[in-house]
């Protein structure tokens, strides 16, 4: 997306499990699986940061390659669109 200047290229990004379970459907039962988070910034020191605006057709294909790859344990991905301050580029 950076290449096509639809976005700037993030200062920092990861992804990051969260101990949150969530529940899904894996076929026609309900499943429980793990949550993964997507954080990626702007910043120029890291001692403040705004987050890094991903397109939404971006933010679905990484959704669907986390989701397919490790399929039955994560069933939900979520965006981090919190600056620094209040919260912090890292999640501890």
């Amino acid at each position: 997306a950076a290449a096509e200047g639809k976005m700037e290229i993030p200062w920092q990004y990861f992804a990051a499990l969260l101990p949150v379970r969530s529940v899904g459907v894996h076929g026609d039962v309900r499943a429980y699986g793990e949550t993964i988070v997507v954080r990626a910034v702007q910043s120029m020191d890291g001692m403040s940061a705004r987050y890094s605006e991903i397109p939404h057709s971006i933010l679905q294909k990484i959704s669907t390659r986390i989701t397919n790859t490790v399929k039955g344990a994560v069933n939900r991905v979520v965006y981090d669109i919190t600056h620094k301050p209040p919260g912090t580029i890292e999640w501890e």
